[in-house]
């Protein structure tokens, strides 16, 4: 009975009351250029493979020990605008773990 009498206050409202904002009424010009769904319509944003190999192969790099070359490896990557997280970096080597006594 709650939703018959609500839905009808809202069909007199909607009578009554103006229509404002989004659903004023009021119709918007259709886009009739075709939308392109395609990746390869965007400019390509990624860096390219070589920029990406000259920051592996650099030779000072890797004389660096691990942890070091890996943060040198998320620098060079975050000149670019890139998030490196360390992918290579084992955790074994950064974490290490305590027996915990129960």
């Amino acid at each position: 009975m709650r939703d018959s009498i609500a839905r009808a206050l809202v069909w007199v409202l909607r009578l009554v009351l103006p229509a404002r904002g989004r659903h004023s009424g009021t119709v918007a010009p259709l886009n009739t250029e075709p939308v392109s769904l395609s990746a390869w319509s965007r400019p390509w944003t990624a860096p390219s493979s070589r920029e990406v190999q000259a920051i592996f192969k650099d030779e000072h790099t890797r004389k660096l020990p691990e942890l070091q070359r890996e943060r040198v490896y998320a620098a060079e990557f975050a000149a670019l605008g890139i998030d490196y997280d360390f992918p290579t970096v084992p955790l074994g080597s950064l974490v290490k773990r305590e027996q915990v006594s129960a």
